[in-house]
């Protein structure tokens, strides 16, 4: 099985599933079709499928064009999980969040997993590419369809973990040049992993195990939220000394080894940053270990939405306003410049924590037409004169590319800063993150 295997992936004439067709999922299963192979995406979304199947992208960094091209040519998408009994490749790219109470949530992966044994066929590849805590590939898929289907991994059917690497609206590095990591279940299971790869991306490194990959990936995003912790605190240091935060980065940066700058901002959010690192502190305490500096992490990034609070009240107040009853205009919702994502997006407790206190509140973004947030929806207004004149206070939470900071500074009677991104302007009526007054 795995010689056959083997060659359907060389000759590119395997079948690949890709199942989860979100901000990983969507560019992985368009790249592949532009290998060659045949692919099929499934999704349970509705509203995702109907808007492929019109050549419609809802992901930033793949085109509509791109869609209808490969569209019915070798690129199917549905809802269909039969498509399984079919698969030669199954790559499984579905949400891993945090339910209510803050623990890792495998729904999706365990429904996955479901569908798997009741319509896999012998001989498929099986990649998992969503984040989750060592242990998960072996435990909830390998072991599963052993148990259940009686296969042999590594012999009836391969296993590998293969973390996602997508930074959305990254100009420099894409699904094809960013090394992927890999590990498999067993070294069969590897070897077919890393040909399957090698197909559409230009570096492959492997792993020992599935578990090592897994924890690979914790360690990046960990390593990016512990940072950006860091740099958060400093933040509010340097507020009680009178230090401008974003000059000291800038500073430091300057040196050419042993340092790397992160930044300071409203929150973290998006898919990784706010949810891998606590997979990682939660499967760490079946061991009975405790990770202070994660929890520390999470709670010191978690609270910044609070303190842009408290930033806004001093700076109105600074002005003779209250929160309540000013008007507040924010300027990008989404948890990243350039995308059109808000998940765990801090801009999202920023506006709700402001109409609590009674401020009215509304905003622009050129990617979120439209916000649903607690049974109430608001509209994207555009970016006016006479909309910056009339708020007492604008708010730039995300510094999405294609918006005129001149504009905003030129009409704004006073503008929060949480992002740096007017520091080339040097004007007088704007208030950095941290409480630095640009031009002081």
């Amino acid at each position: 099985m795995q010689k056959v295997l083997k060659e359907k992936i060389i000759n590119r004439s395997a079948k690949v599933v890709v199942i989860g067709l979100g901000y990983v999922g969507l560019p992985l299963a368009v790249e592949i079709a532009e290998k060659g192979f045949k692919v099929f995406g499934i999704d349970i979304s509705k509203d995702r499928i109907d808007s492929l199947k019109k050549g419609k992208t809802y992901v930033t960094d793949v085109k509509d064009e791109v869609i209808k091209y490969y569209l019915n040519k070798n690129f199917f998408v549905g809802s269909d999980f039969l498509e399984i009994s079919k698969a030669d490749a199954i790559i499984i790219c579905v949400p891993t969040p945090l339910d209510e109470a803050k623990r890792p949530d495998l729904f999706h992966v365990n429904s996955v997993v479901s569908k798997l044994v009741n319509y896999m066929k012998k001989g498929t590849l099986i990649v998992l590419e969503s984040t989750s805590y060592p242990g998960t590939t072996e435990e909830l898929i390998a072991d599963v369809i052993e148990k259940k289907l009686k296969f042999e991994t590594g012999k009836d059917f391969f296993v590998c973990f293969s973390p996602e690497r997508i930074d959305p609206s990254n100009k420099s590095f894409n699904i094809t040049n960013t090394p992927k990591i890999i590990g498999g279940i067993t070294a069969e299971c590897l070897e077919l992993g890393k040909i399957f790869y090698e197909t559409f991306i230009d570096e492959i490194v492997t792993v020992s195990s599935t578990k090592v990959a897994e924890m690979a990936k914790l360690l990046e995003n960990t390593f990016r939220s512990v940072n950006i912790a860091l740099i958060n605190e400093l933040t509010m240091m340097c507020e009680f000394m009178d230090i401008n935060i974003w000059e000291v980065i800038d500073a430091a940066a300057t040196k050419p080894y042993g340092y790397m700058p992160f930044y300071p901002g409203a929150g973290i959010g998006g898919h990784c940053l706010p949810v891998d690192p606590i997979y990682l502190s939660w499967k760490a305490k079946m061991y009975n270990y405790y990770s202070r500096f994660i929890e520390l992490t999470n709670d010191i990034n978690a609270n910044m939405p609070r303190y842009v609070i408290k930033q806004i009240t001093e700076i109105l107040n600074s002005e003779g306003k209250a929160i309540k009853g000013s008007k507040i205009f924010i300027v990008g919702i989404t948890y990243k410049k350039d995308v059109n994502d808000i998940r765990e997006s801090p801009a999202l407790e920023i506006i709700s924590l402001l109409k609590e206190k009674g401020a009215d509140i509304f905003y622009y973004d050129p990617y979120i037409p439209t916000l649903d947030l607690n049974s109430s929806k608001i509209y994207s207004i555009n970016l006016t004169k006479e909309i910056l004149k009339n708020a007492d206070l604008t708010v730039i939470v995300t510094d999405h590319s294609d918006i005129d900071y001149q504009l905003i500074i030129d009409n704004s009677k006073v503008v929060y800063d949480t992002r740096n991104v007017t520091k080339n302007y040097r004007p007088q009526n704007v208030v950095l993150l941290g409480g630095h007054r640009v031009g002081e």
